[in-house]
Parts: structure tokens; sequence; C-alpha cells
């Protein structure tokens, strides 16, 4: 991972297992995206209310991309954020 960095994802405020930790959950909800977005385009093709294919009724981003890799990227931009769980001792 060249960019963005580490440094630049956590902004001092997380370590490098939070940040891990953080990416993981992220990644878990683009798959998430992921498959529900498969599973309404396969809807519409069953229903015959298209004649498009799967591939083209998925976002090419999701289909492409690994989910890390586009979590990261959602991450960046600010489109997730990381919060530190703090617990009361």
């Amino acid at each position: 991972m060249i960019y963005p960095t580490i440094e630049e994802l956590t902004a001092g405020k997380l370590n490098r297992y939070e940040l891990a930790v953080g990416v993981a959950k992220c990644a878990r909800i683009v798959t998430d995206e992921y498959v529900s977005m498969r599973a309404k385009a396969q809807q519409l093709i069953d229903n015959r209310e298209t004649d498009k294919s799967l591939a083209a009724l998925i976002d090419p981003q999701y289909k492409d991309e690994k989910a890390v890799k586009l979590a990261i990227a959602k991450l960046s931009e600010g489109r997730f954020e990381l919060h530190r769980h703090s617990e009361d001792v």
C-alpha cells in the first residue's frame, strides 16, 4: 500500500492495529453493498425486467476492485470514518 499512507489514514489518532480492524470492518460494509447490488440485479434478471447482463447491472468499481482497496479509498475520501472505541475501566 503506497497511497494513501498509514499516517494519512490515521491522522495520528489511531495505531496500526486499530487501522487494520477499521479497514476490515469497512471492507465488510463494501462486500455487503456488493452482495446487495448483485441480489437486486439478479432479481431484475429473474423477473425479466431487464435485458442487461448481470455484469452490466453492477457498479464496475465494486465488480473490478477488491473490497479492502475500496474500503481504503473510501476512508481516504472521507466517506468512512474510523473512531477509537473507548472503554470505561
